[in-house]
Parts: structure tokens; C-alpha cells; sequence
């Protein structure tokens, strides 16, 4: 019997005696490379057209062709296009929060492996040259233990072949917590707390700014406004959720 063969036979009978399980209800999963089971999987709304050519919301009708939102239209994002693999709700809510509050660092993993298999139909991220996640202030880095968008950018950048440069943009200020925020306080408290530490890590690339999830947009877009600030090509945004 072949070295690979014995591998295999030996994977199989790991894979039956201990089986992944779904991280948000605990259920077996018994191969397939599934990340959650058929009852979880039912409850995430994957984004689907059609939606706004630029910020990517869905629209609540399912006729139709993609077109550009009203918020867009009234003002235009600093970055070209923003994707995300689904809805924040249901079992990819559950998911994210055993991630990012919970520190479940092998479900982000996964999850970044689902957001960079969606990317290619999604984003068409095979035209892009650089990866960025979104920083953390160095205060809330310690808090948590890691960046949450890094975990994802790594999963992104491995799986498409492009360089992950998670040195080229800082977080500058440490704000208040967005998520209690209107859209108005968000956009107030992000002004001014990123910067490029080397305008030659971004000047001419097409880059892809990772997210764990968009809300509002105004993280991201003041990371993609002071990105083309300094030179940047284009940058496309990519998020887990939307919420």
C-alpha cells in the first residue's frame, strides 16, 4: 500500500472518530467540506444580485439588474466596488461573534476561507495586487489578542495568490467602539485614524481592503480614501457580513 494511501485510510478514520463539528450548533459534520450543517446553513443569506454596483447592499427585490443605490449616487465611495459573503444574521452572525468576541481564532479562519472562495465570482479578486486588513490600534490589539480582519486577509491571501501587506496601513487614533454609533458618529469617529506608514507600499496597486463587516462604510472607506490618498491605484472592499 502506497505511503499516500496509508495517509488517506488513516484521515478517513480520524474524520469518523472525530468528526468537525458546526460551530454554531455543535452538529457532526462527516466530510462534504462543509463549514456549518444543513439546518445552520439554511439561516445565512448569501448576498445576491441585485445590488448596488458600488457599496454592494442588496436590494429587497430580486428583479433587476445591478445598479447604483441612492446613497452612492448622493456620494460616491472612495473605493471602487465592496463585497461581502452574506447577511449579519442567522448562523454567519453566531459565527463571527464566536470569532471575533470569543477568540474561536479556527472559525475565522474558516470563515476567511469562505469569504476568499466566494471573492472570485463576488470580486473578480484575481485583478488585484495587495491585500490590506483593516488595522487595530495597538490598545485594542492587546485587548483582544488579534486583528480580526488580519485572520481573514492571511485566509484571502493564501488561497488567491496575492501578498498580504498587514504593515502598510496604521490606526492612528483609538476610538470609541462603533457599534452603538449613528452612521453620522461613525463617520465623525474614524476621521483622521488611519494613515500609510510608506506611500511605496501602495502607490499603484490595486488593492482589496479586508472587513469583518460592513455597517455603515465608514471604516473602510476612510482606509480606502487615505489609501488613494497616497497613491493607490484602486481599492475594492471585502467583508465576512453585511449589515
Amino acid at each position: 500500500m502506497m505511503i499516500c494511501e496509508v495517509k488517506e485510510l488513516v484521515s478517513g478514520f480520524a474524520d469518523m472518530l472525530f468528526p468537525e463539528q458546526c460551530p454554531t450548533c455543535g452538529t457532526a459534520l462527516f466530510g462534504g467540506g462543509d463549514f456549518f450543517c444543513s439546518d445552520c446553513l439554511s439561516t445565512v443569506r448569501f448576498t445576491t444580485p441585485p445590488q448596488c454596483t458600488s457599496c454592494g447592499i442588496p436590494f429587497t427585490t430580486t428583479q433587476g439588474a445591478d445598479h447604483l443605490c441612492e446613497e452612492c449616487i448622493l456620494s460616491t465611495p472612495p473605493f471602487s466596488v465592496a463585497r461581502s459573503l452574506g447577511l449579519y444574521e442567522g448562523a454567519l452572525l453566531d459565527a463571527i461573534h464566536l470569532f471575533k468576541y470569543h477568540g474561536k481564532i479556527s472559525v475565522g479562519e474558516d470563515l476567511g476561507r469562505m469569504m476568499a472562495q466566494a471573492s472570485y465570482a463576488s470580486l473578480a479578486i484575481g485583478d488585484y495586487s495587495l491585500i490590506i486588513p483593516v488595522p487595530l490600534h495597538p490598545k485594542r490589539l492587546r485587548e483582544r489578542g488579534f486583528n480580526q480582519s488580519l485572520v481573514l486577509a492571511r485566509q484571502v491571501s493564501k488561497r488567491c495568490s496575492i501578498p498580504l501587506d498587514f504593515l502598510a496601513l496604521r490606526r492612528t487614533l483609538h476610538t470609541e467602539a462603533q457599534v452603538r454609533l449613528s452612521g453620522r458618529q461613525r463617520r465623525i469617529n474614524v476621521r483622521g485614524a488611519f494613515e500609510v506608514t510608506d506611500r511605496n507600499r501602495v502607490e499603484g496597486k490595486k488593492i482589496v481592503l479586508i472587513d469583518d463587516v460592513y455597517t455603515t462604510g465608514s471604516t473602510v472607506a476612510e482606509c480606502s480614501k487615505v489609501l488613494m490618498k497616497s497613491g493607490a491605484k484602486e481599492v475594492a472592499v471585502l467583508t465576512l457580513a453585511r449589515a
